[in-house]
């Protein structure tokens, strides 16, 4: 027709257009126009509309009211985890084949409604295809079947408080609900703005499959005002947030001391790597490029590494592909003024932009821009950007892309482009984040697992080993609830020690001074100070160091040291020296019984078998240092997968004072096997043992500054531990206060938390010397975090 302005295929296919998307919101409009555009909260498998309570409008993308959701009180808290408890006692009774058949039969109901789910998704920014929420019910399904027959010696938690930020999207949400739900769990949801809609959908979709009444319940309200509210409620056994970093960090401190275990991934805000080497598909990876760069709502800051040698060739496919294309709405009025604040500090540092056209002079909108030339330190390239900004580095090698894209705090995920396979598992391997997709990006299925790194959380969501998180072993104790006790944050761990002075007694009778050990050597406090150790009976037995904080930087330095060296050892060969520690231990066993028994006032023949078990304890994990490994997911999608545990780094211990010396080798050992340093806090209730175990350490093969041992006050080592950057993790047995200062401090640089309130010993320490399948099984995945690695064929 004459005059026409319809593109023909060709047309598009020449311009490389992306076609019109729907923008129907006609099934959407419908459920909201059902429900009075007025969403109750969902309790005890109903909508309820408690009467005198606050409301807060829905906007969409063009700042249009959708509808209004109910900000919960504290009544409607307490309702909403009653009704989960009496519902997990329902849904943890029915077995495992009957959950499965519910988590199934949702799917229909899914696919029968997901046009609706679909257009509230997009109304309320926060895309989620329906198609990923199935094969989120098929995956787990499959384990909600299985749990009982896999996972025999494993229990649910019970009522589990599940809480995301405004900006997170539904997949990250339910990603964490369904095996919550899966596992026997029941679920108290606290959506953000984002995903109230649909997820309030949801739960409807779940009771019309026959979920039974309180089981998942939704709470809709600020975030941050809500999840602390419901975390204090007694029948919540379990907190689990995923969103940004900000919110997460109020999350752990406002509920720091409840004796609730709470485990972020922090999945919104992340910068990730976007690496293109030399030997990649250029034409593909600039098409990546494209795709992922400049999403409308993306959760993770892209930064584009790229090799000089094809770096011009990247820039002019890039002009090419970004001609054309219009300016992007920001999600947020203010947004304008920090995207321009960034372009202009970039261009003040000697950046040079690519832009498909001119920024509009105001508004909220701005063009897809990408910043070449900008310097590793630009605020733009540390600090992730709300607009369509693609901060652009170059590199030499292939190591310096590697280390340019370890460059960010977080590690969440990164893109590789090459078609040199034996470059790219050597390049995932080498980079310090959860997920690796190669020749690809944004891969999302549930059978590969989620670790974040770094300051991208401290849980795994996703595949087997997401499962966990939403279990306990059997046999292992929660931390007791308790009221938050008024703890002075910044005086914990601060009290001086006890003075020693002279006594004027006999030198040959004075009690021994024991060393540290710090860096493969035995030295003195920093401090220069001791500690009386005593006799069950009041006597002084020995003087130790009292460390603090400069002997505990002083063990880390050693343990970064040598700690890369010892996780690259293979497997066999890590295996061979803690054998070699079991032997040298064989070899003192007679001064470490009777160690031992001065400590504690054990029987020589109960010191004896101490001194058996922690041999064994040393012998059993060097023969699991190379069974423990990871695996090949099967997936829908044509390629492979592998799924790596990989070491944490360096581990802080703060040891119990039951079995001093099997406690001790125990928690050793399995760090050691999976690759980790470990600097470890003896009790300073029974330090002698672990002091006499210093010579078994000189005596191996054991690479200096792997372990290190610290003697001193708990409290004051403890905080010392919490505030050092490079520590990823605490194990800690110690009291309450000192669990409520790691929840509120350690959120910040995040690290992994195992806390323990120990009680009084009245067993001899029994505990340790019987530790059933599951406890080995926990105490093995808290000393690795996973990697993911993704490698698509056609």
């Amino acid at each position: 027709m004459a005059g026409s302005t319809t593109k023909t295929v060709y047309d598009i296919f020449q311009s490389m257009e992306y076609g019109p998307t729907s923008s129907s919101r006609t099934t959407a409009q419908a459920w909201l126009e059902h429900q009075s555009g007025a969403l109750g909260l969902f309790i005890d498998g109903r909508f309820v509309q408690p009467a005198g309570r606050q409301t807060c409008s829905v906007t969409d993308s063009s700042g249009s009211s959708l509808c209004t959701i109910v900000c919960a009180a504290d009544e409607d808290v307490s309702l909403s985890v009653s009704s989960g408890a009496s519902g997990f006692k329902a849904w943890n009774a029915l077995d495992c084949h009957v959950r499965a058949k519910i988590l199934l039969k949702l799917v229909s109901g899914v696919q029968r409604h997901g046009q609706c789910l679909s257009e509230l998704c997009d109304l309320a920014q926060s895309p989620c295809p329906p198609s990923a929420l199935v094969r989120l019910l098929q995956y787990y399904s499959g384990w909600a079947q299985l749990r009982d027959s896999l996972l025999p010696d494993w229990t649910p938690h019970g009522v589990v408080a599940v809480v995301v930020s405004d900006d997170c999207s539904l997949y990250s949400l339910m990603l964490k609900v369904i095996p919550a739900l899966a596992m026997g769990n029941a679920a108290v949801v606290i959506p953000g703005v984002g995903t109230a809609l649909p997820a309030l959908l949801l739960a409807q979709l779940f009771v019309e499959a026959g979920l039974p009444a309180g089981v998942l319940n939704v709470l809709t309200c600020k975030v941050l005002s809500l999840a602390p509210k419901v975390a204090q409620n007694p029948h919540i056994s379990y907190v689990t947030y995923s969103g940004n970093k900000k919110n997460g960090e109020m999350l752990c401190r406002a509920t720091a001391g409840l004796g609730v275990p709470i485990s972020l991934s922090v999945s919104v805000g992340a910068t990730c790597p976007f690496i293109i080497f030399e030997s990649a598909d250029m034409d593909s990876a600039v098409d990546g490029v494209i795709e992922t760069a400049f999403k409308k709502k993306k959760e993770c800051q892209w930064i584009l590494c790229v090799q000089e040698s094809v770096l011009d060739n990247v820039v002019a496919r890039l002009k090419v592909r970004m001609a054309g294309m219009k300016s992007v709405p920001l999600l947020a009025e203010g947004d304008r003024g920090l995207v321009d604040a960034a372009v202009q500090e970039a261009q003040q540092q000697g950046a040079t932009l690519i832009q498909p056209c001119a920024p509009p002079p105001f508004g909220t909108s701005y063009p897809p821009t990408v910043l070449c030339g900008v310097a590793p330190s630009c605020s733009c390239v540390v600090t992730p950007n709300p607009g369509p900004l693609l901060p652009l580095l170059s590199f030499r090698s292939h190591g310096e892309g590697v280390t340019l894209g370890n460059h960010s705090p977080h590690g969440q995920a990164a893109s590789l482009w090459t078609e040199d396979i034996t470059l790219a598992l050597e390049a995932a391997k080498s980079l310090a984040v959860g997920c690796v997709w190669v020749n690809s990006h944004s891969v999302l299925d549930p059978a590969l697992p989620l670790s974040g790194h770094k300051e991208s959380g401290n849980c795994t969501d996703g595949g087997k080993e997401g499962l966990f998180q939403f279990l306990q072993p059997s046999s292992s104790p929660s931390l007791p609830r308790s009221s938050p006790s008024s703890l002075d944050y910044a005086k914990f761990g601060t009290a001086a020690s006890s003075a020693i002075i002279p006594l004027g007694s006999d030198s040959s009778s004075y009690p021994h001074c024991y060393l540290q050990y710090v860096g493969g050597k035995q030295c003195k406090s920093e401090s220069g100070s001791s500690v009386s150790v005593l006799a069950p009976g009041g006597a002084v037995l020995a003087y130790c160091p009292d460390g603090g904080r400069k002997d505990v930087r002083n063990a880390v330095e050693a343990a970064i040291k040598v700690q890369p060296s010892w996780m690259k050892k293979t497997p066999p060969e890590r295996a061979q020296s803690l054998f070699s520690l079991a032997n040298a231990l064989e070899l003192k066993r007679l001064d470490m019984a009777t160690s031992i028994q001065s400590q504690t006032g054990l029987s020589l023949e109960k010191a004896n078998e101490e001194v058996e078990l922690s041999i064994s304890q040393l012998c059993d994990w060097a023969a699991r240092c190379d069974k423990e490994r990871g695996g090949a997911p099967s997936l829908p999608l044509s390629g492979s997968a592998l799924s790596i545990p990989e070491a944490l780094g360096v581990v802080g211990v703060v040891l119990p004072d039951s079995s001093p010396l099997l406690s001790m080798v125990s928690l050793l050992a399995v760090a050691v096997a999976m690759g980790n340093a470990v600097v470890m806090v003896p009790s300073p209730k029974y330090p002698l043992p672990a002091l006499e175990f210093i010579q078994v350490l000189q005596t191996s093969d054991l690479p200096g500054g792997v372990v290190s041992i610290i003697t001193g006050g708990r409290d004051q080592l403890t905080q010392a531990l919490a505030n050092h950057s490079v520590i990823k993790a605490i194990w800690y047995w110690g009291n309450m206060e000192g669990c409520q200062y790691l929840q509120h401090t350690c959120s910040s640089p995040l690290k992994n938390l195992w806390l323990h309130c120990q009680e009084e010993v009245t067993d001899g320490g029994g505990a340790w010397s019987q530790l059933p399948l599951s406890l080995l099984e926990e105490m093995w995945r808290q000393a690795v975090q996973w990697k993911s690695i993704w490698i698509p064929t056609a």
